[in-house]
């Protein structure tokens, strides 16, 4: 998923430019920070990107508080990692003794279980656990350690600066806070106000989630349950810990003078299209951690309220672990760690199927015409609408305060529009009165949704607004 050969020809020890804000730069730490173990997860990568990501920590770590290297080897299949790894690892520790330990796999155990196994091998104070795709900067470990030994209850995460796959150049990426939308998909958002009200981004800022690169104090980790190893393959763990982290007595901070250079790959190595095991592991921590408000995940993914045929596999454990930590309830979280996750008030979601072609679907179409077609049915993100209470037709469920598609009417012309909710310069008539197995017509201009009954295999342009001539549509899910 990256420039391989490039990096083979890259100094292990190259300079990074230095990102950090300038207050970072002259801040000291005490010396007698708690010692740290770094836990790298792999799965077949290029040898010269483990041994880079191995020679900055080493090279950038005060020796004093480095404790151990951990190498977590998902069970690749590149047979450098087997030979040359070794003999890599060899030559560190003969000047280093023990520094560098390695934990291996006989069958692909999957990101949770390969993180839980590299910190259970762990005895420093504080564990790191990373993609082994990174270089770390200089003074990378002291912010963290220090804000750690300060609160035993945090979970940190240092800022990314993205290295391009392509050129292995890096470039300074700016701070935000991590977190999710209902689908659990991981995305930047903005700090709590009072971030910014302090005026000084060097300072560490609450955040609602972790994006996967974790720094938490060791005991505390196994206190509050580690990891979910029930989580399959990749996806969705990071969001679990980050509720879980909330609900259950810590906090998330990301803190930016903790600098990390991380590969944005072009694809991830563990599967070609993750969506599938991430729709079950939402569908997990949704079961686990959200109370009344669980039935967003299966509206974000399409999926019915009841009986979404999915197997999430056995959470007695984790329903017994949130007993045990005394959680608060998830509407604790909404309404004060991630009041821009807002749950939609919904009368009906999925797909939108016209009774005169019930093979075709209701389609986004392409991004950039903004007009909705009909097209063969396949039940994917670009067929999922969302009528709400209100009587908008969404293309999307958003986070708070961020940008939408809606259906309108242009009130001129034959052809129904996708158009942003919130531009308020022209008028949109954005409002529709639907009910299951009736026409879909516009509130303002009275005009319905409608289709040809005979369908040219064309698929463009064949969705109109005209003079209501009864055409019943239905939508997959009623609320």
């Amino acid at each position: 998923g990256y420039n391989a050969f490039l990096s083979d020809q890259l100094p292990l020890d190259r300079e990074l430019l230095d990102t950090r804000d300038h207050r970072c730069i002259s801040r000291e730490y005490p010396h007698n920070l708690p010692t740290l173990s770094v836990v790298l997860i792999y799965l077949d990568e290029a040898l010269s990107v483990i041994q880079r990501a191995i020679c900055s920590i080493i090279n950038r770590t005060p020796a004093h508080l480095l404790k151990e290297i951990i190498l977590v080897d998902d069970h690749s299949t590149n047979e450098d990692l087997k030979t040359q790894l070794h003999v890599y690892m060899s030559s560190i520790n003969e000047k280093h003794p023990g520094l560098v330990k390695m934990v291996t796999y006989s069958e692909q155990k999957g990101l949770s279980q390969a993180r839980i196994s590299g910190w259970k091998v762990a005895t420093g104070d504080v564990v790191a656990i990373l993609d082994a795709h990174i270089e770390v900067h200089v003074k990378w470990a002291e912010p963290l350690l220090a804000r750690i030994q300060a609160d035993r209850t945090l979970v940190l995460s240092p800022v990314f600066d993205r290295v391009n796959y392509y050129d292995l150049q890096v470039t300074k990426y700016p701070i935000y806070a991590h977190g999710f939308d209902w689908a659990l998909w991981c995305m930047y958002v903005g700090f709590p106000q009072k971030w910014y009200d302090q005026n000084d981004p060097s300072q560490p800022g609450k955040s609602p989630s972790v994006m996967g690169i974790l720094v938490v104090d060791r005991l505390f980790f196994g206190e509050i349950g580690t990891l979910d190893g029930g989580m399959e393959v990749y996806g969705g763990e990071n969001v679990e810990l980050g509720i879980r982290v909330w609900l259950c007595g810590g906090s998330i901070e990301i803190v930016p003078c903790s600098k990390i250079a991380h590969i944005e790959r072009a694809h991830k190595p563990y599967v070609s299209d993750i969506s599938n095991v991430m729709k079950r592991n939402a569908l997990r921590v949704a079961e686990v951690w959200m109370d009344e408000y669980k039935i967003n995940v299966n509206i974000a993914w399409g999926l019915p309220i009841q009986n979404h045929g999915i197997d999430i596999g056995d959470v007695s454990e984790r329903k017994k672990l949130r007993e045990k930590l005394n959680c608060k309830p998830f509407k604790w979280y909404l309404e004060n760690v991630y009041p821009e996750l807002n749950p939609m008030h919904l009368l009906g979601y999925g797909v939108l199927i016209n009774d005169l072609q019930t093979r075709l679907c209701l389609d986004k179409g392409p991004f950039e015409e903004n007009t909705p077609i009909l097209y063969p049915c396949h039940f994917m993100g670009s067929q999922i609408f969302y009528y709400t209470a209100s009587g908008e037709i969404f293309a999307n469920l958003p986070l708070k305060n961020n940008r939408n598609r809606c259906l309108i009417d242009p009130g001129s012309g034959r052809f129904p529009e996708l158009s942003w909710c919130s531009d308020t310069e022209k008028q949109k008539h954005m409002y529709w009165d639907f009910k299951q197995g009736q026409a879909i017509q516009n509130r303002e201009t009275k005009r319905c949704l409608e289709i040809s009954a005979d369908q040219t295999g064309k698929y463009e342009k064949n969705v109109f607004l005209q003079d209501c001539r009864n055409q019943h549509w239905k939508i997959q899910n009623i609320i």
